[in-house]
């Protein structure tokens, strides 16, 4: 019994990570790296659980076995079907039915799924993040944009959100707005964007113009992070960023002049790495 609500306890985890969205921080997320899938075999040790089709679609999901928990997470939405004081619930379990597809790289049938959850229950926000996500990840960030705002719209202190936005704008190289919405993420969650980068997530990886690196050393300057701002400002010199005179005028570089390591990279800047 004490193995068994062990992985209750493990599982009911998994879910509530899952339920938060793709860009919540398991998904989501903020954008995702999709995973391969790894098979549908059922775990033979844990043959004997007693879990509700719910709670093995999140343990199939942890372990990227997609088509098993879709199954899974089907049957539960069959068993609620035709009850409208379920709808969240259901709203819910299509969510993650749309973050499996998306995970499988099936954009088409994520944005199906959760088109679903958003129609059984419009103030879901993470289903509207992550409807947002697949038009990003399918190479369509202008579109993604106005699923981001609404997500927002609902849930206004979702980091995740903000920073899916502002990566959304940096992507269509609106600076100054996407700025705007990284410095939001960042005061409503100063590790947001370390915890999105041990995702998976790899935002940093999405860029490699200096202009977003160079906006992302002037958002921790703002917020007073001047050893990441110091960090991203060096990487914006490796890729090539040369205005010396715009760093030294900027008024958020100027809140860090003094510290040890911003003088020292201006001192001795690196050089720009060729391609």
């Amino acid at each position: 019994m004490g193995r068994v609500n062990s992985i209750r306890r493990v599982v009911a985890l998994i879910g509530a990570l899952v339920a938060f969205g793709v860009a919540g921080g398991w998904a989501q997320d903020q954008h995702i790296r999709p995973a391969e899938q790894s098979g549908k075999l059922q775990p033979t040790s844990e043959k004997g659980l007693k879990l509700t089709d719910e709670e093995w679609g999140d343990l199939y999901m942890a372990r990227k076995t997609y088509d098993a928990a879709i199954d899974h997470y089907s049957l539960a939405i069959n068993s609620l079907n035709g009850s409208p004081q379920d709808k969240p619930e259901v709203a819910v379990l299509y969510n993650k039915v749309g973050i499996c597809f998306q995970q499988k790289l099936d954009y088409g049938k994520a944005r199906k799924a959760y088109d679903s959850a958003i129609r059984m229950d419009r103030t879901l926000a993470q289903a509207w993040n992550n409807l947002g996500t697949t038009y990003y990840l399918d190479k369509r960030a202008k579109k993604s944009i106005k699923y981001y705002r609404r997500a927002i719209k609902l849930k206004p202190q979702g980091a995740s959100f903000h920073l899916n936005l502002g990566t959304a704008y940096f992507a269509r190289k609106k600076y100054q707005e996407a700025s705007n919405e990284y410095r939001t993420a960042i005061q409503l969650d100063p590790d947001v964007l370390t915890r999105s980068a041990g995702a998976g997530t790899a935002i940093e990886t999405r860029h490699v113009d200096a202009n977003y690196y160079f906006y992302l050393a002037k958002i921790f300057a703002s917020v007073g992070n001047p050893a990441e701002a110091v960090r991203y400002l060096e990487r914006a010199l490796e890729e090539g960023f040369k205005d010396r005179k715009r760093i030294l005028d900027d008024p958020d570089f100027q809140k860090i002049s003094s510290d040890p390591a911003f003088v020292a990279l201006m001192k001795n800047p690196p050089v720009a790495i060729k391609d």
